[in-house]
């Protein structure tokens, strides 16, 4: 049962909004090598504000994920990309309802 999440809010630097949607796009690929990451979204809400919203059964997978590959390449272009830093919450999931694949 899907108990942890994140959610992630990002506001793009002026004039690098382009480059934070090809880069959350691109993170689609690193997310997938993920065994544990049970789904992965990345939103867009306006020109300017994005997020990341992830699933995981377990703490620890959760926490693998924010020492993963992905949060690696986030906060080290986090300075170039983001306008602020990125705001990392952690949540627990009180209800869902699971992908019919």
């Amino acid at each position: 049962m899907l108990k942890y999440g994140l959610y992630v809010s990002l506001e793009a630097k002026a004039g690098k909004e382009d480059d934070v949607e090809s880069f959350l796009i691109a993170g689609l690929a690193i997310v997938n090598k993920e065994r544990d990451t049970v789904s992965w979204f990345a939103v867009r809400s306006s020109p300017s504000a994005f997020a990341i919203f992830d699933t995981f059964n377990t703490a620890d997978a959760r926490d693998a994920h924010l020492a993963g590959d992905l949060a690696k390449l986030l906060m080290g272009r986090a300075d170039e990309l983001f306008a602020t830093p990125p705001d990392i919450q952690m949540v627990d999931i009180l209800a869902s309802k699971p992908s019919a694949t």
